[in-house]
């Protein structure tokens, strides 16, 4: 190849400057950017994501290259960068769906990262997996609140998978959902993300990391966001454990559209902007003092609305 030609591939690897791309015949070319990346308006930390469908200008060195043009994406998924105050950092693009692993316990379950968690996917419209890991380490406490979190997720709409990726419960299931699709997975660290994987896909040898003794805390295990190819078919995208989740470059509404069973009864509030906190006349509020709304689902949305709130305010009324 001459240094002028250029081929098309995908991004399977970013380690913040340079990029694995890998083009259709295998080969895989490791890339830096040239010029600049805006994504939607949005300021992004790393204007390219593992995902991306790319143009390489190929170089003379061997398996070597440029990124010169990104390809129209089908989706993407962002977070707040945890550096940059409104800047969003990209997780992943053109995924067929994503999963989140939790557990219950060890480490114990913070029940607001499932909803911070839809509420990354949901806005474009990535189908979302929720799956507990650990289901032998539940006790009778622990295995009644997976119950109860299992049919409020359902209900609204989602998937929800019970895994012991120790004791090989569920893990067909799970392979059933991620064959032929590329999925992006995402947990805490801590929760099993790569002992889930490694059972599923022995020959990718995922390192994983033991819950620290002192702190409770899942070592962080993946430094950096990867694809790779699973042998029974489709691609899985294996991101950093993280640690939070905010959402600084979200307005109020934004909020109030993503919750999907809020959003779906937006239309019989009596004012079309209804945040459903205290206007009159809130068909979200009459559902929830009806039970057909959880009342856990409602406080989750309400500490998020007013974070973005309080971030917003911030912003505006800074210096």
């Amino acid at each position: 190849m001459s240094k002028q030609d250029t081929l098309e591939g995908t991004v399977i690897k970013s380690t913040g400057s340079w990029y694995d791309v890998e083009a259709a015949d295998g080969v895989i070319y490791k890339s830096r950017i040239k010029g600049r990346f805006r994504l939607d308006g949005l300021k992004v930390t790393n204007p390219i994501a593992v995902g991306d469908k790319v143009v390489v200008k190929v170089s003379d060195y061997e398996d070597a290259g440029t990124i010169v043009e990104i390809k129209p994406r089908n989706n993407y998924v962002v977070r707040s960068s945890p550096r940059k105050r409104h800047h969003v950092h990209l997780l992943a693009s053109n995924v067929d769906q994503a999963m989140l692993i939790v557990t219950m316990v060890e480490p114990k379950l913070k029940q607001g990262f499932i909803d911070r968690f839809l509420l990354m996917t949901e806005p474009y419209d990535i189908p979302a997996i929720i799956v507990f890991n650990k289901a032998d380490l539940h006790d009778q406490q622990a295995a009644a609140t997976y119950q109860e979190l299992h049919s409020l997720y359902v209900d609204i709409g989602y998937q929800v998978v019970l895994v012991s990726a120790t004791e090989d419960q569920g893990l067909a299931e799970l392979k059933d959902i991620l064959t032929d699709k590329i999925t992006l997975i995402v947990g805490q660290s801590g929760v099993g993300k790569s002992t889930i994987v490694n059972a599923i896909e022995p020959n990718l040898d995922l390192r994983t990391g033991d819950i620290s003794d002192y702190s409770g805390k899942g070592q962080h295990t993946t430094t950096f966001a990867e694809m790779y190819h699973l042998s029974f078919g489709g691609s899985i995208i294996d991101t950093p454990g993280i640690k939070t989740l905010a959402f600084n470059h979200l307005e109020v509404m934004d909020v109030a559209h993503n919750f999907k069973e809020f959003f779906r009864l937006s239309d019989d509030c009596r004012f079309n902007n209804c945040t459903h906190r205290n206007e009159p006349g809130c068909a979200v509020k009459e559902a929830i003092e009806s039970g057909d709304i959880s009342p856990l689902r409602y406080i989750n949305y309400n500490l998020l609305v007013d974070e973005v709130e309080d971030q917003n305010y911030w912003e505006r009324h800074k210096g």
